[in-house]
């Protein structure tokens, strides 16, 4: 594979037959009670997944998305009875989510609409009740963009936050190749135990299989643990369509690294393990946020899809990179990294910073498998085959995997 082009790779390499059937519509009773597959020196095995710590190098630091889904979606009725749905991507108005879910009067969030035919102009209204009180929600489309649209949300009542409009009258948005509706329950299997940080429109879902007994257990074999922050987009369920990923354009997807995250990624000597693809993005990303602040301290923080295949790239080693980082934001007396990221991991792609990565298993010509498939120098295949012929559960409600890097 030619690093420097991997545009031409073609899709349809990256294929293969997934039954309805083998897709997990719902989650286990028992989240550590799933499938773990094992992928090491070339040799495929399986266990559960309460039994992860014990196949984890001795030596490894564990690396959490503690993002938290949102109830991004939202319905609407019109006059005329047509149903219309907002789904909230990310913020537009104020930029930065923290703020966004405090305002208490107005706000601006890039969005998809549906049924958008039946909503030509005007607003949308309802009332909204929570906690023994009520508001009047009014939306207006502002700007449109192909599928995306800036929408703007208006309440009259300051005692609801925007946080708290999502949480009343927002749905939990699962993912479409679930087809079924969301349900109450979802509400809690749809999260990690671990999550925080409210932005998500996806679950990072390779977090989903961890117990509070699992992480207890990490910490009692001294595994080391640590956490990020990427919210997952609608992209990421947006599949390539196009022969090669060319013509693919990534999501941009906003991240947070804490200060003594940067640190330990530093300082850690052994093996670097990332909890899903999220983490595996945001990790790898901050290699090449760390070649910008090299090149120009005054840089944009953000890593386009390409930037790990032009020439120039890849020449710091990973701690002066994470340096470069620790030094901008001594410079602008910052304890955490806030950035946006595009980066497209793919085969022939040379990981700075990862050494393995805890994974569920993956649609039919994705940018997820591409990633997957980079990490284990293309023996993906063999591993999926094993996965189907040994009744192993799909996607994101499925079973799991712990890939170490080939």
């Amino acid at each position: 594979m030619n690093l420097s082009n991997p545009g031409q790779i073609h899709m349809e390499e990256y294929n293969y037959s997934l039954p309805d059937e083998r897709i997990a519509t719902y989650p286990l009773e028992k989240r550590d009670s799933s499938k773990l597959l094992l992928y090491k020196d070339h040799t495929i095995s399986e266990d559960t997944f309460s039994s992860l710590p014990d196949h984890l190098p001795a030596d490894s630091l564990l690396v959490f998305n503690n993002t938290k889904v949102i109830q991004a979606r939202m319905h609407f009725k019109k006059e005329t009875g047509a149903q219309i749905e907002i789904f909230c991507l990310d913020p537009a108005e104020p930029h930065d989510y923290a703020l966004i879910f405090q305002q208490t009067e107005r706000c601006s969030w890039h969005c998809l609409v549906g049924n958008l035919k039946k909503w030509k102009s005007g607003e949308l209204r309802k009332e909204v009740s929570a906690k023994s009180i009520s508001t009047m929600l009014t939306v207006r489309r502002t700007q449109s963009n192909g599928e995306h649209h800036i929408i703007e949300f208006s309440w009259d009542n300051p005692a609801f936050t925007f946080a708290d409009l999502l949480d009343a009258t927002g749905e939990l948005p699962i993912p479409p190749y679930l087809k079924r509706d969301t349900e109450e329950a979802d509400k809690d299997t749809y999260q990690t135990v671990y999550s925080k940080i409210k932005g998500s429109v996806a679950a990072p879902t390779a977090g989903l299989h961890f117990t509070p007994e699992v992480l207890a257990d990490l910490e009692a074999k001294g595994f080391g643990r640590t956490e990020v922050t990427l919210h997952v987009g609608a992209g990421t369920f947006k599949p390539v369509k196009t022969q090669t990923i060319a013509e693919h354009e990534m999501h941009s997807e906003f991240i947070s690294v804490e200060r003594r995250t940067i640190e330990a990624l530093q300082k850690h000597k052994g093996q670097v393990i990332a909890v899903g693809t999220t983490s595996v993005r945001t990790i790898e990303s901050l290699y090449y946020i760390g070649e910008n602040l090299g090149r120009n301290a005054n840089t944009d923080l953000k890593v386009n899809q390409w930037q790990p295949y032009q020439d120039g790239s890849n020449l710091l080693d990973k701690k002066m990179a994470l340096q470069n980082i620790l030094n901008h934001l001594d410079k602008n007396n910052l304890n955490r990294l806030l950035a946006d990221t595009q980066i497209i991991i793919a085969p022939g792609y040379e990981f700075k910073i990862v050494d393995g990565i805890v994974t569920n298993f993956h649609q039919p010509k994705s940018t997820l498998l591409l990633l997957v498939s980079a990490l284990v120098k293309g023996d993906w295949r063999r591993i999926y085959d094993y996965a189907l012929a040994h009744n192993f559960r799909f996607l994101s409600y499925g079973d799991s995997s712990l890939l170490m890097k080939g």
